[in-house]
Formats: C-alpha cells, sequence, structure tokens
C-alpha cells in the first residue's frame, strides 16, 4: 500500500511538472509573439502608464471631433506640418498603410493631426501629396497647442500608438516606410487584452521580458 501511495505521488509530482512546462512553454511563446513586433521595431518609447490626452479639433471634412471618439478602437495617431519633407516623403506609405488597417477590421484607425495654418492648407497639401483624397481622418490643430503642449512633439514625424482603453503603448520619431508587415503586426498586438511587458526608452528595451529582444533582429 505504502509503494503505491508513493508511486501515485511521484506520478501526480511529474504530471503536475509537466503540466507546469507546458503552461511556461505556452505563456513564453505568447509573450513572444505579442513583443516580437516591438523588439523588431524598437519604439523611441514604449510603456502603457499614460492615458493619450483628449483633445477637439476641426478635420478636413468639415466637422469637428474629439480623439475619444475613437476610443474603442487601436489608434496610429501621426504629427505632421507641410514643412517637414520627411513628414511628406512617408505620406503615401502612411496612406497606404492606413487603407491596409481600415482591410484588417473596423477595430483599427488611422489618424493624422496637421499644425498648418488652416483646414484648407492642409487639404491642399495632402491633395498635392498623395494625388487625391487622404484615406484617414486630418484633424487640424492650427496652434499647436495640442501637439506641442499636449503630446509634447517638437519635431515631425512622430507617431503614437494608442490602444482601445486609450493608453498611449508606444511612439515612433522620424519617417518611416510603414507598408513594412511589421507595423500592422504592432498595431494588431495591441487589440486583446494581453500586452507586452517590454518598454523601451530611447529605443532600449526594459523590463522582465527584455531578453525576448535579445535574438530579434532589428527591422531597418
Amino acid at each position: 500500500m505504502k509503494n503505491a501511495l508513493l508511486a501515485q505521488l511521484a506520478f501526480t509530482l511529474v504530471a503536475a511538472a509537466g503540466v507546469y512546462s507546458f503552461i511556461k512553454t505556452a505563456t513564453n511563446a505568447e509573450d513572444r509573439r505579442l513583443c516580437t513586433p516591438a523588439c523588431a521595431l524598437r519604439p523611441h518609447y514604449a510603456n502603457d502608464d499614460r492615458l493619450a490626452p483628449d483633445f477637439e479639433l476641426p478635420t478636413l471634412d468639415g466637422t469637428t471631433k474629439k480623439l475619444s471618439d475613437y476610443r474603442g478602437k487601436v489608434v496610429v495617431l501621426n504629427f505632421w506640418t507641410k514643412t517637414c519633407r520627411p513628414c511628406l516623403e512617408e505620406m503615401p506609405s502612411l496612406a497606404d498603410f492606413a487603407r491596409v488597417l481600415h482591410r484588417e477590421g473596423d477595430d483599427l484607425e488611422l489618424l493624422t493631426v496637421s499644425t498648418d495654418e488652416s483646414v484648407q492648407d492642409a487639404r491642399d497639401t495632402l491633395t498635392s501629396v498623395l494625388n487625391g483624397d487622404a484615406p484617414f481622418t486630418t484633424f487640424v490643430d492650427t496652434e499647436n497647442v495640442i501637439v506641442a503642449d499636449r503630446f509634447g512633439t517638437k519635431l515631425y514625424p512622430e507617431t503614437w500608438f494608442i490602444d482601445k482603453e486609450g493608453v498611449i503603448r508606444a511612439r515612433f520619431d522620424g519617417g518611416r516606410d510603414w507598408m513594412k508587415p511589421l507595423h500592422l503586426e504592432f498595431a494588431e498586438s495591441l487589440r486583446g487584452p494581453a500586452k507586452c511587458e517590454i518598454n523601451f526608452k530611447a529605443q532600449v528595451p526594459e523590463g522582465r521580458e527584455a531578453g525576448i529582444c535579445t535574438d530579434v533582429p532589428l527591422a531597418i
């Protein structure tokens, strides 16, 4: 009887170890899935401790909207101005990225904010650069109060990723090719309640999961 009990206990311990190992492996795999896009893209900033400042501004379609109108969606928020050459150079790929986000689901949205002198000025710039209407909503911050004061943006372009709860999750500085698949993967990684636990400061990964980034090549 004693031997049988010992055998049963041993079996239980082995089974428990197997379950723990399976769960740990699955958890590690999920962490890697969530964090790989961030590791490859290396945001200039990434965290989950700051709610995006809400704002209300006129848009190119003649209405006034708020950032909070898009709560419940993953928002990619891009700041630009017509005097910023990198802004204009990345705009065609940004427009293509907006189209891709729309195709992927109604919970992904790309918005831009222009700091040009007027709604007409911003509209004319986009029409010229894109050879037609932009496939995204553009707010116009003529006084540069929202962009500079609330978000602290001084140089353009700058792009923020905001999750469905309105929390800023990452910031990317400078122009880029937005049609690289990793940008879509990063946006999609913010869709669910699970999140990558890696923070970034000046593109350097921090936190208990930062080791995931060690063997992930930087996307150029």
